[in-house]
């Protein structure tokens, strides 16, 4: 035991040494970085506070709903309403890799989607991820214990999504809901909507931001790298017992504050961000990043970025790859099966950024060919638009959320 102990302080510690290595890494090839937008009407405090206390703090109705999901996950779903428009048609919100429900609410009243929904009378519901700091519980498992963390986006998909929106439809009488989901939360949907089809008429339409299933061209260069080393986190997480990826920690946020000052010309978070999600200077207020970093990393299971990093490698929508004799008894075949994209009928509307290292045009189009019912495959109208742009950009309520309260609005004639 003491061996396996030792194991997991030094992964820890190699990953706070990677870490550093990548912010000098980055720090020396760092532009001067002017800020050139008026900046989001928040401040530094929003990255110290719970989703509830955000909420609380901008005006707007905030509930709790734990749930507890077919394998023993204990998830916490986040409501979100005006005091002055309730009762209205229902959204959920469904957050991407190392992120959580705050996502929806960084960069505050007027510009986040969540208050722009609620603004319009809708009933907004925020889910969470197993695994993240909202959802660490199980029935029988301790966060502690490495069985806990023995999933991967394959399990979101098949339990976390479906059991938020029968909660909720439940909960509201609704019989039908709107999704909207942001990386992640786009290929749990995919998983769901194939693994498990009867949900596809639980679903008015799904707007999906920077949708992720294909990634053959995923072009981060610091993600391409960690690809090298997938047989290493395989070995780690199988011997050693390295359940969780980077969780959330309050000190996150003061390193944030002390290394990302929103006021610096040379911001290594910033830099940083460019390098693993694409590269927009305009697009980013630097007063946001303490918020961010308060929010995330807020915690998954290192099997979530194993299964991306396979996708990349195989260039497939494909199930967690167990080996070829862990597939033989799991799957009954040596390779892994591909997600049946064809299942998904829901009506699906997908925004994609030309400049987004993660979602890559090129596997966004191939995901596209492969939807039987794409109503729209929109790119958003800034050639350097970037994975994180899709929830923290400066124009991101004119480029893009102003749309998807269009195009939800439009399609609410279909509706129960």
């Amino acid at each position: 035991m003491k061996h396996f102990s030792n194991a997991r302080s030094y992964y820890s510690w190699a990953v706070v040494g990677w870490l550093v290595l990548v912010f000098a890494a980055v720090s020396t090839h760092c532009a001067t970085y002017v800020r050139t937008n008026p900046g989001f009407q928040v401040d530094s405090e929003d990255g110290l506070l719970s989703v509830p206390e955000l909420v609380s703090k901008y005006g707007y109705d905030v509930e709790e709903h734990p749930l507890t999901t077919e394998d023993g996950y204990q998830l916490m779903v986040h409501r979100v309403q005006s005091p002055a428009h309730k009762n209205g048609t229902v959204v959920l919100l469904m957050h991407g890799l190392l992120c959580s429900s705050a996502d929806w609410l960084m960069i505050g009243p007027g510009n986040a989607l969540a208050y722009l929904l609620a603004d319009q009378g809708y009933d907004v519901w925020l889910g969470n991820a197993r695994g993240n700091r909202y959802s660490r519980n199980h029935d029988s498992i301790s966060p502690s214990d490495n069985s806990f963390w023995k999933f991967s986006w394959h399990e979101i998909g098949r339990f976390d999504i479906p059991a938020t929106i029968d909660y909720i439809l439940e909960h509201t009488g609704h019989r039908r809901l709107h999704y909207v989901g942001h990386s992640q939360g786009t290929t749990g949907f995919f998983v769901m909507a194939s693994q498990r089809p009867e949900y596809n008429e639980k679903v008015i339409q799904m707007n999906a931001l920077a949708p992720v299933a294909f990634m053959g061209n995923m072009k981060s260069p610091l993600l391409r790298f960690m690809t090298r080393f997938l047989k290493t986190l395989d070995i780690l997480l199988s011997m050693f017992g390295v359940g969780e990826f980077m969780p959330n920690k309050p000190i996150l946020h003061e390193i944030a504050k002390h290394i990302c000052p929103p006021d610096s010309k040379i911001n290594l978070c910033v830099h940083l961000l460019f390098i693993l999600s694409g590269h927009n200077p305009e697009q980013m207020d630097p007063a946001i990043l303490p918020i961010l970093f308060g929010h995330t990393p807020a915690g998954s299971a290192t099997k979530q970025l194993v299964h991306y990093a396979q996708e990349v490698l195989s260039n497939r929508f494909e199930m967690y790859d167990y080996g070829k004799l862990k597939n033989l008894f799991v799957y009954g075949t040596a390779t892994p099966p591909d997600y049946d994209l064809s299942k998904v009928t829901t009506p699906v509307v997908m925004y994609y950024g030309l400049n987004d290292f993660l979602a890559a045009p090129e596997d966004v189009q191939r995901l596209a060919e492969r939807l039987p019912n794409l109503r729209k495959s929109i790119q958003i109208d800034d050639e350097l638009f970037t994975h994180l742009d899709f929830l923290i950009a400066s124009d991101v309520r004119r480029l893009l959320y102003d749309p998807i309260l269009e195009g939800i609005a439009a399609s609410e004639v279909v509706q129960d």
